[in-house]
């Protein structure tokens, strides 16, 4: 049983490219493939999370895939929208930055406690569900108002740095705990 979470963290790594694809491939305006993939992707990342803590079979390698998964789904998603001018790019930007402050502070945990890495929170796994239907949304009903879009994918990024400040506080009461 622990190599299932494992596989499907790859399984999400492999739908990135096939993401890609599939956004850029549909000429037409609901990209109903790709939100599709992304949805598989999304309930994987649900489902490894959930049957390695169920059945505790987490890994290394599990700490490693998984939120290398999460990130580049994220971002590809992200990406691909701006490209397609529905967001402005600054929300990659911010995405991004967030994502490498994330790897970063938990890289330094991990390697100052020997190899524990702080658990998500509630504040983290609700701003990930929220990102995930507002790019459902931007996706599928590609006529919404710029004005619109921008504040969507705002109130998405400004739930994932409220995530993000929340574990940075999680990171320092940990570090100092040690």
């Amino acid at each position: 049983m622990k190599v299932v979470p494992n596989l499907l963290s790859l399984l999400r790594i492999v739908l990135v490219p096939v993401f890609i694809l599939a956004y850029f491939a549909d000429k037409n305006d609901v990209k109903l493939l790709a939100v599709l993939i992304f949805a598989v992707a999304s309930l994987s990342d649900f489902l490894d999370g959930f049957i390695a803590r169920k059945f505790q079979a987490t890994s290394d390698l599990g700490r490693i895939l998984d939120p290398l998964g999460d990130k580049l789904m994220m971002i590809s998603v992200l990406v691909c929208i701006t490209v397609d001018a529905i967001i402005p790019i600054w929300a990659v930007i911010v995405a991004g930055t967030k994502e490498l402050l994330m790897a970063i502070g938990g890289y330094v945990v991990h390697r100052v406690s020997k190899g524990a890495v702080p658990q998500s929170n509630l504040i983290g796994k609700t701003s990930t569900v929220f990102f995930f239907f507002v790019c459902v949304v931007l996706m599928l009903f590609r006529d919404i108002p710029s004005g619109a879009a921008t504040g969507l994918i705002s109130s998405a990024l400004a739930l994932m740095l409220i995530a993000l400040a929340s574990y940075v506080h999680t990171y320092i009461k940990y570090m100092k705990s040690r």
